[in-house]
């Protein structure tokens, strides 16, 4: 078997048609099963980075809570103030009476966002609660706060 390969390789008589057609099907088949492995690897992995993202600005937008008494006038530039180094996408912004802020981030190019409500008031002001939680989808904040 062995010298029989040997002589195959040895010879310049090439592949046949048939086995470079079973070696571009195997390929083929390879293919269709990684790419989509890959793509839900990645859209994971962006989706991770965008709670991280949010995560890590929560404690400036506090901060910043601290310094003012309000969160009127929270953006990502007051945020990178408070803590260099916040993500390039994340956006931020506070509700009409600055009781509340939104924090938003997202890594995939806009199309699914993770985001978070928090400070003293939700959407509709004083006295209602935010979610104080992770939130994801394909919007992020809610039109009620200025996120920019």
């Amino acid at each position: 078997m062995f010298d029989r390969i040997k002589t195959r390789l040895a010879s310049e008589e090439g592949f046949t048609l048939i086995e470079l057609l079973v070696v571009i099907v195997i390929l083929g088949i390879l293919v269709a099963i990684a790419v989509p492995a890959y793509l839900s690897f990645r859209g994971s992995a962006q989706t991770a980075a965008a709670k991280s993202n949010v995560r890590s600005a929560i404690p400036a937008a506090e901060s910043y809570y601290q310094n003012g008494n309000t969160y009127t006038g929270l953006n990502r530039a007051a945020l990178n103030t408070q803590a260099p180094g916040i993500g390039i996408h994340v956006a931020a912004g506070a509700n009409s009476d600055g009781s509340g802020y939104c924090i938003q981030d997202s890594e995939d190019g806009n199309a699914h966002y993770a985001w978070y409500e928090g400070g003293s008031g939700g959407p509709t002001g004083a006295g209602s609660t935010p979610t104080g939680t992770m939130n994801y989808d394909t919007t992020g904040c809610p039109a009620a706060y200025s996120v920019g």
